[in-house]
């Protein structure tokens, strides 16, 4: 099989997987409460970084439209490669929302990501913010050649648990244009999910402009 057909499953499945995983847990805790968001932040978290160990030698395991984007702006990532992987991660979270469905239920509108109160501006600045962490992470720990690659699924699965953390009550966290595209289709609610494809997308070319400034040459 042409190993660029391998990447883009390698990326389908990724991101199925965190979707699956990550949306199942926000259902499973609207219909009983037992995991709480503390709970549903370390799913996320734990899921990213198996999946990191899983494809990230096959793919390098993007399972994130904002990241490969960002890496396509950084010239770390070939720009004929970009569009593949996008359409992959989001038809990989499209298929899990609608497993996640047919599985689990469709308990707040299927893992959704919605601003808390409806206030968009709050969401959009968090989501830059928690964004950019995780981008800089990833830069820090699996892209530059002096990196102890070794540990980055969990420095990466480890930011996204944090930024979880705090940011899921506030904006859901999601970081992940791809996260949050699936429930809104599946659900058929698009409230805000403008606020979801770009936050990301913009804080992590920002991520990348910062680690340019301070990435020692090699």
């Amino acid at each position: 099989m042409n190993k660029s057909i391998k990447k883009y499953i390698a990326e389908f499945i990724g991101t199925f997987a965190l979707v699956f995983a990550g949306t199942g847990a926000v259902v499973v805790n609207a219909q009983t409460g037992v995991l709480g968001d503390v709970g549903v932040a370390l799913v996320f978290g734990f899921i990213v970084a198996v999946m990191i160990y899983a494809i990230g030698h096959i793919s390098g395991a993007h399972i994130n439209p904002a990241v490969t984007i960002a890496l396509w702006f950084g010239k770390k990532f070939d720009k004929k490669q970009v569009l593949p992987y996008v359409i992959s991660q989001l038809l990989g979270a499209i298929f899990a929302c609608i497993l996640v469905l047919i599985i689990i239920g469709g308990d707040s509108f299927i893992g959704t990501t919605l601003p808390k109160d409806g206030n968009y501006m709050q969401s959009l600045y968090l989501e830059i913010v928690l964004t950019f962490f995780l981008m800089f992470v990833i830069l820090g720990s699996s892209t530059s050649k002096m990196a102890y690659k070794q540990f980055a699924g969990w420095a990466i699965g480890t930011t996204v648990g944090l930024d979880a953390l705090f940011g899921g009550p506030i904006s859901g966290a999601s970081m992940n244009p791809a996260r949050s595209f699936g429930p809104a289709l599946i659900s058929g609610n698009f409230s805000f999910l403008w606020v979801y494809l770009l936050a990301p997308i913009i804080g992590a070319i920002l991520a990348v402009l910062a680690y340019n400034i301070i990435e020692m040459d090699e």
